[in-house]
């Protein structure tokens, strides 16, 4: 049994709504629907009502609200109470994996010429969108670092967190210069613009799987542009690893061209289209608890504010 388990049961207990509820947990409502449904079986009663809408509570599952909501409190008070204090003044970090390679160091430096040392502390990308956050949501870490995009919704409280867009990046469709289709050897430069003319034409491409936060991108992306045939070759939610997996010609992946750029300049990745409308302009924010913090947070957030106010001017 998972704690997310019980937390989404509390949170469609709240909405009566699995479509809302998946939206403020941050997954997918058919992932969120798998989970209401390992949490029955683990516990061997149906608890939601399928039958009605809204969704409604069974007997069991009213029975068992109380018991998931106890439950949850228990073990973040556990959890706080065992968990030993971080170190006095070090400003502790949740961030996408890709950002920690291209823009934390840079952005640090930056930072820290413009208002002093700070001392930092990264925690490793968890892997999707709702685990990461929950790192900033749960005290964890004092910021949290990620790429967004309008159809990648962050669902917080803005009553209670705040944010700032630090810079800016695009989400591009890589391919290496050759690539093997059917077992001839073709070019891969705007092969999703042939692909989209010969429908016949199965392109290989890497995935990050559907609860990254690219994955989340790029399956809005696919609904709303011209369909072409995909085969998915490799799956990996971690950018760098795509980046390495496209360079030995597995097939296209959508990249960050912070990222990729040196590839690119070396020829060793080409744009697998020339239609801009494949690519994806991000944001890069950061995010934090609203409430005032200890003095070092309050600092750093402080100077990323005023290097956002001398770009500007």
């Amino acid at each position: 049994m998972e704690i997310k388990w019980l937390e989404d049961f509390v949170t469609l207990a709240d909405t009566s709504s699995f479509s809302r509820a998946a939206d403020l947990r941050n997954v997918t409502q058919p992932a969120f629907s798998r989970r209401i449904k390992q949490l029955e079986s683990w516990l061997g009663a149906t608890l939601i009502s399928r039958a009605t809408m809204p969704a409604e509570l069974t007997s069991a599952g009213r029975n068992f609200l109380p018991v998931a909501q106890e439950a949850i409190r228990t073990f973040y008070a556990a959890r706080e109470a065992l968990r030993p204090s971080h170190e006095p003044g070090l400003i502790r970090f949740a961030a996408l994996h890709t950002l920690t390679v291209t823009f934390f160091p840079r952005w640090v430096k930056a930072l820290e010429k413009a208002g002093g040392a700070f001392s930092t502390s990264l925690i490793p990308d968890r892997g999707g969108i709702e685990a990461n956050l929950d790192a900033l949501v749960n005290d964890e870490a004092d910021f949290f670092l990620t790429y967004a995009h309008p159809e990648v919704p962050f669902l917080l409280d803005r009553g209670q967190f705040a944010s700032l867009t630090v810079a800016h990046d695009r989400l591009i469709p890589l391919v290496s210069p050759e690539i093997v289709l059917s077992g001839v050897a073709q070019p891969g430069r705007n092969l999703i613009d042939r692909a989209i003319t010969q429908p016949r034409l199965a392109i290989p491409c890497l995935s990050y799987g559907f609860n990254s936060f690219f994955g989340v991108a790029l399956s809005r992306l696919f609904l709303r542009r011209p369909p072409f045939r995909r085969r998915t070759t490799h799956e990996n939610t971690i950018s760098a690893g795509q980046m390495n997996m496209a360079v030995t010609g597995a097939g296209v992946c959508w990249l960050p061209e912070s990222l990729a750029r040196d590839e690119m300049e070396a020829g060793r990745l080409v744009p697998a289209s020339e239609d801009a409308g494949w690519n994806l302009d991000l944001e890069i924010r950061l995010y934090r608890h609203a409430a005032s913090r200890n003095r070092e947070v309050e600092d750093l957030w402080r100077t990323a504010r005023q290097l956002l106010e001398r770009a500007a001017a």
